[in-house]
């Protein structure tokens, strides 16, 4: 193992936007591994959008693994890895990568349809819950919402209370715009 990269950014983030795993792909080379836990670890972008993170990966002459999807490559080395072209095990190696395409396709189709079930499930939990009055939302963070408050009183900008607190300048927005009123 190389390195290990993490990052605490939803899956759903456009992976061009997520600064590790764009610093991982800029970090591969020829014959790396990439190991995911779960192919919706690495994304839980549509089908078309995870592809393209596959194809940017394999790409630079990286392999992906992932325990839920089947690895032809240990099945192609099994039966004689690379050989030259006159070689029968040579035309199966693109069969086992286009087979291992496939598998990634179907993989990242299943892994987008269950986060999507999961989250329409959740929607119409809340709205049920909302229908008997059980449901509130998310309480708010009093804490933080002070210190929106004091921020603001001190003439700090919307911006720059945002960057002191690490929220966002929506949050701030709303919190001061509720404190006035």
């Amino acid at each position: 193992m190389v390195a290990v990269y993490r990052e605490k950014i939803s899956g759903t983030t456009e992976w061009e936007k997520r600064p590790e795993l764009a610093r991982l792909i800029g970090d591969l080379q020829q014959n790396d591994v990439v190991i995911a836990e779960s192919i919706d670890r690495l994304t839980r972008l549509e089908p078309k959008k995870a592809l393209e993170l596959i194809d940017a990966i394999q790409s630079k002459g990286a392999k992906i693994q992932v325990p839920e999807v089947f690895d032809m490559n240990t099945l192609s080395q099994s039966i004689g890895g690379q050989a030259s072209v006159f070689d029968p095990h040579f035309l199966m190696s693109d069969l086992f990568s286009a087979l291992q395409n496939m598998f990634f396709k179907l993989a990242v189709s299943v892994a987008y349809n269950d986060y999507q079930k999961r989250k329409e499930r959740q929607h119409q939990g809340i709205a049920l819950a909302r229908k008997q009055r059980k449901y509130r939302g998310r309480q708010p963070n009093i804490e933080l919402h002070n210190a929106i408050i004091e921020q603001r009183k001190n003439g700090t900008t919307i911006k720059k209370t945002a960057a002191i607190l690490n929220t966002s300048e929506s949050t701030v927005l709303r919190v001061w715009r509720k404190y006035k009123t």
